[in-house]
C-alpha cells in the first residue's frame, strides 16, 4: 500500500522537479544516465524524452517491478531498471555521462552518503555530471517544511537530524571534494538541485 501511494500521490507532487531536473542536467542525446535510488522511476520517464539511454536502480524489488511497468506500458526503449545497492554499484568505471540522486541521501546513515558519492564518481566518466537533489537545510520556515520535518522524522529521524545539522548538500558535496557547480532551488526553497563536474 505504501509503494501504490508513493506512485500514485508522491510522484504526481513531484513533477515541476522532475520535468526542471531534465532540463537543468542539459543531458545530450545518447547520453548515459544512471538514477541512483530511483524508486518508482519516475524521474527516468523524464530523462526519455530527451533521447538518452538511463538505467534506474533501487535496493526494493517492489519499487523496480512498478517502474518496470510503467516502462511497457508507456512503451520506453531506452530505459532499463534493477535492483542494486547504492554503495555497491554493479556498473565498471567511467560508464555513464550523468549519475543523480534525488532526495534519498538524507535518509541514510552519514558513512552510507559518503560512499553512494564515491560510487557516483567511480562510474561516470572524467568531467561528466553528477546531478543532486535533495532538501534544503536549514528548511524554510514555512508550512510545508514542517510536514516534511514530521513525515521524515518519523520516516527516519536520526538520519534526517544529522542530514539538517551538517549542512545538508553543500557541505556533503565539499567533504567529499566535489565543487559546487550550477545550483538552484524548488519548491519555495525546499529543495535544493547542484549539477557538479565530477573530480575522480
Amino acid at each position: 500500500m505504501l509503494i501504490l501511494n508513493y506512485s500514485n500521490i508522491i510522484d504526481p507532487l513531484l513533477r515541476d522537479v522532475r520535468t526542471f531536473t531534465a532540463e537543468f542536467s542539459e543531458a545530450k542525446r545518447k547520453d548515459k544516465i544512471l538514477d541512483i535510488c530511483c524508486g518508482t522511476g519516475d524521474q527516468l520517464f523524464y530523462f526519455s524524452k530527451l533521447g538518452v539511454e538511463a538505467v534506474g536502480i533501487d535496493i526494493n524489488l517492489k519499487m523496480i517491478k512498478i517502474a518496470e511497468k510503467r516502462k511497457n506500458k508507456l512503451g520506453i526503449k531506452d530505459i532499463s531498471f534493477l535492483v542494486g545497492d547504492a554503495t555497491k554499484l554493479p556498473f565498471k568505471e567511467n560508464s555513464f555521462d550523468i549519475a543523480l540522486i534525488s532526495l534519498s541521501l538524507h535518509e541514510v546513515e552519514e558513512d552510507l552518503r559518503n560512499k553512494i558519492i564515491s560510487e557516483m564518481k567511480r562510474v561516470v566518466k572524467k568531467d561528466g555530471f553528477l546531478i543532486f537533489i535533495d532538501f534544503k537545510a536549514p528548511l524554510p520556515k514555512i508550512l510545508p517544511a514542517l510536514f516534511i520535518k514530521t513525515v521524515e522524522y518519523l520516516a527516519g529521524k536520526e538520519n534526517f537530524k544529522s542530514y539538517l545539522e551538517n549542512g545538508g548538500l553543500p557541505v556533503l558535496l565539499e567533504r567529499n571534494k566535489l565543487k559546487l557547480g550550477k545550483i538552484d532551488y524548488l519548491m519555495s526553497d525546499l529543495i535544493v538541485v547542484i549539477k557538479t563536474k565530477n573530480t575522480l
